[in-house]
């Protein structure tokens, strides 16, 4: 057995023979003392009974568990060989008091057993085949005059092999002679059978292969948002670790997108990716695949052991509450917690995750394996969560007399975080016929159907016998059943998709999806330049899914608007009056006209409303004695200032949708990581700003929002 670090090479060589003769004069062997490490290396005889034990715990060797039953005595048994020059740059190092070139060894080994487990769930047919899939060819050379006939679109390889992807990386000609290739889905018909995600297996050569086509510019756009509506509000280092992956240092790129992101296994399943949207190649061509490649960095990292707790070495003594544990309070959660502060998080439901939990439907994000799997991570590394009753904070404490109130949340803790999300949906209460029975808010939709599926504990064929079993509480809400109905979806965003495929699944017998605005166009507007989000086209995973109910025709219908809802004299829905639409730019504004004789009454039986969300809930920051802005958000700072996500309550800060409005998760983590820093230092050095002069000054200036 032969184990490697840093160009050292260690042997088990028990009869001696292994000779300097026999190796070149570039390197230099030596027999491994038990009793001390090699002056250049001082961790020598660590790193190599780590490197023993992991091939014993990886391969069950009788050898390997022979040495270490007579470790450290059984050191003796190993030739070292050690590259001269490597040598002479360690002890230059180390004479000179600098840090050793050797990494401690044990941050690249995978991790046997670590906690938590990854999903044992196993592939199907499809996926095991989408395994095999062979590498289209490699096309030949081109000259850069030749620039116009390569950017065709579907013409160039979406994979290529080890020697040829050397060449494209030595040459930077990936994002020339390569085509897009996103992650690959399970077939529609195999997956609207489960509420399993819906990815299939990676082809890690196809995703380096991916990473190759980053141009590497000079300015990236990608990992910054220039404007509120382009790139990455991270700051996520994209063009560091897509060359990192393409020559296959994973680990590497794992540490590089740790540093900005706390939950890239969230935002690389669920983010729209405006970091794409703002990709330099974008300008000529189909951007590089980036969400693509964090997913597999991170599920890479979980698959390899890499991503396992670290707590803080030390505590500070200061406590934090947060309320909320969605996207932004677990960011500010994981921040404040590797800073050593006691964090402690409060959530009303009964799992911890907000929106990533209950929000997002778990064919887009997995809630044990993924969420679940990362909040134990945070709860081993220190972090405290308390659910259920006694996370509901309010003014007098829970009904049940199991949470503490928002005064004693105050008097308990040096600092308060507010980041309860954006949870009041906007409605349609004055549209003749809310009222009957099957016009539904969306999010109550998807909310009970992932509590029933996580209750009953199934979420592959077979779901619906175990669905929502396990709640014993007679008084829960119950699930919505679309199975055998007419499901219409009221918004196109990503939530109304979300209903499309967890209707689909449940085996509605048609869904449509309706839209107030006209269709956006295949490509740009003149209006929507890049590098800001482009307004598109765009067709999503449950778009695709209702095809298959609807003769393979576009569920979505555009520009029109709802009049009524139609109902019998029991109550029930039975259909929607709707009005087709136009809009005039009339004086710069867009106005809607309705287009006479276009009315008609469409069938339903269940009516989901996706429009959007219009705020924060109102009590729960009057209870902590924040104001609110013109929309109805939590007031608070947002100048790069020191008193940044400072309520006018000088102890209590807000972050996320509650204070921002209606966003991305990718923008949540941004908000919580930088809540968390002022947090920090207000509870190291201070009120040294007034959070309500701040705020005055702020109101004196223009108010901006943001479309994303």
């Amino acid at each position: 057995a032969a184990g490697m670090s840093g160009g050292i090479t260690w042997i088990w060589d028990p009869e001696n023979k292994l000779t300097q003769d026999a190796l070149p004069s570039s390197v230099q062997m030596g027999k491994v003392d038990p009793q001390k490490a090699h002056g250049a290396y001082p961790t020598e005889l660590l790193d190599l009974e780590s490197l023993v034990r992991a091939h014993l715990e990886f391969t069950g060797s009788a050898v390997a568990e022979g040495l270490l039953k007579r470790w450290p005595q059984s050191l003796s048994e190993f030739a070292r060989i050690f590259p001269v020059d490597l040598m002479k740059v360690a002890t230059e190092l180390m004479a000179a008091g600098k840090p050793s070139v050797f990494l401690p060894i044990d941050d690249y080994m995978p991790q046997m057993g670590s906690l938590p487990k990854t999903s044992t769930r196993k592939p199907s047919k499809s996926q095991k085949s989408a395994l095999l899939n062979k590498p289209a060819t490699p096309t030949s050379e081109v000259d850069i005059e030749d620039i116009s006939s390569i950017f065709l679109k579907g013409s160039r390889p979406k994979k290529i092999l080890e020697e040829e992807l050397v060449q494209v990386v030595r040459g930077n000609r990936g994002f020339m002679t390569l085509d897009r290739a996103e992650l690959p889905k399970r077939p529609e018909e195999e997956r609207i059978e489960d509420f399993l995600e819906i990815s299939a297996p990676k082809d890690e050569q196809t995703v380096r292969t991916q990473a190759s086509r980053c141009m590497d510019c000079g300015t990236p756009f990608c990992h910054q948002s220039v404007t509120t509506k382009s790139g990455c509000p991270l700051g996520n280092l994209i063009p560091e670790w897509n060359q990192l992956v393409t020559q296959n240092r994973w680990h590497e790129a794992f540490k590089r997108l740790m540093k900005t992101n706390n939950f890239p296994e969230f935002t690389g399943r669920v983010c729209p990716a405006p970091c794409e949207g703002a990709c330099v190649l974008a300008i000529i061509d189909d951007a590089v695949a980036i969400k693509s490649v964090e997913l597999s960095i991170i599920d890479k990292a979980y698959e390899m052991g890499w991503m396992r707790p670290f707590p803080p070495q030390t505590r500070t003594g200061r406590k934090v509450a947060i309320v909320g544990s969605g996207p932004a309070g677990l960011a500010a959660a994981d921040q404040l917690n590797k800073m050593g502060h006691s964090v402690t998080v409060y959530e009303r439901a009964d799992r911890i995750g907000g929106l990533m939990m209950y929000g997002v439907p778990n064919m887009k994000t997995d809630k044990v394996d993924v969420v679940q799997r990362r909040v134990e991570i945070m709860r081993q590394e220190g972090v405290n969560f308390v659910c259920g009753h006694a996370g509901n904070i309010g003014s007098h404490g829970d009904s049940l007399g199991m949470a503490p109130s928002a005064q004693q949340l105050q008097d308990d803790n040096d600092a308060v975080l507010l980041s309860v999300g954006a949870t009041v949906g906007r409605d349609m209460q004055s549209v003749p016929g809310r009222e009957f029975q099957g016009v539904h808010m969306a999010m109550d939709y998807l909310t009970l159907n992932t509590k029933a599926l996580l209750d009953g504990g199934k979420v592959g064929k077979g779901w619906r016998q175990w669905w929502g079993t396990g709640n014993n509480d007679p008084t829960a809400p119950k699930p919505i059943d679309a199975n055998g109905k007419v499901v219409v979806v009221i918004g196109g965003g990503d939530t109304g998709n979300d209903c499309i495929g967890t209707a689909v699944r449940h085996g509605a017998k048609r869904v449509i999806n309706l839209e107030l605005m006209p269709q956006s166009p295949e490509q740009r507007a003149g209006g929507n330049p890049w590098p800001h989000w482009p307004l598109i086209m765009r067709t999503d995973y449950g778009h695709q899914e209702a095809k298959l109910l609807n003769g393979d025709g576009d569920c979505r219908e555009f520009s029109v608007s709802t009049k009524a809802f139609v109902g019998d004299e029991n109550g029930n829905l039975t259909g929607i009056r709707l009005v087709s639409v136009r809009w005039d730019n009339v004086n710069g504004q867009m106005r809607m006209v309705e287009i006479p004789g276009s009315e008609k009454v469409i069938p339903a039986d269940l009516v989901f409303l996706a429009l959007g969300f219009t705020g924060p809930e109102h009590p729960l920051g009057e209870a902590f004695g924040v104001e609110l802005d013109k929309v109805g958000n939590y007031r608070a700072l947002y100048q790069n200032v020191e008193a940044d996500f400072r309520t006018a309550n000088p102890k209590v800060f807000a972050a996320g949708d509650c204070r921002r409005g209606q966003s991305l998760v990718v923008w949540a983590i941004r908000e919580g990581r930088d809540a968390a820093a002022a947090v920090h230092r207000f509870m190291t050095f201070g009120d040294t700003l007034s959070a309500t002069a701040a705020l005055a000054a702020e109101a004196q200036k223009p108010q901006f929002s943001s479309a994303l």
